[in-house]
């Protein structure tokens, strides 16, 4: 399987570098085109991510949850999930100590808090309780804001290697 990922990322990588030199006309250095396959390897594990929050999400709303209730327990499982990933796909675990590794944890929660609870709850609110949006559609519109903000918080503070 892992032979399998890096086959699969070398394809990927020779398609970004191909769509950066004919679209943008421009070539991508090493340390660039690193960049760029982390941010889709994060949008990947986001992926996943929100379809497992969103499946919570939507099967608490069958068993007659509140929306907001439902909205945080499936926020809580998903950002299990996504430290898992990024720490192990993303950002690679480089065999840092346990202290390294609980610390990195509890600034992801504490970044996903920020964005996934705090900012996705108040944007919830406001799509669903004032503007009239379904209650099923407004989780997904808040992903064109989580997604680059939770990757730059990720990348820069929460998996920031000293």
């Amino acid at each position: 399987m892992n032979r399998l990922m890096h086959k699969i990322e070398r394809i990927l990588a020779t398609l970004v570098r191909f769509f950066f030199k004919k679209v943008f006309r421009m070539s991508l250095d090493e340390k660039k085109l690193v960049n760029i396959m982390q941010f889709i390897r994060f949008c990947f594990v986001g992926i996943s991510n929100t379809m497992l929050h969103y499946f919570i999400y939507l099967v608490c709303l069958l068993l007659g949850i509140q929306y907001m209730l439902a909205n945080f327990i499936g926020f809580t499982i998903g950002v299990a999930n996504s430290f898992y990933w990024n720490n192990r796909y993303v950002f690679k675990d480089n065999g840092e100590s346990k202290r390294f590794w609980l610390l990195t944890f509890l600034k992801t929660y504490i970044s996903y808090g920020l964005t996934g609870i705090l900012l996705n709850s108040v944007l919830l609110h406001i799509e669903v309780g004032t503007l009239g949006i379904n209650q099923l559609i407004a989780p997904i519109a808040n992903l064109l804001i989580t997604i680059p903000l939770n990757f730059v918080i990720n990348k820069f503070w929460a998996y920031k290697v000293k």
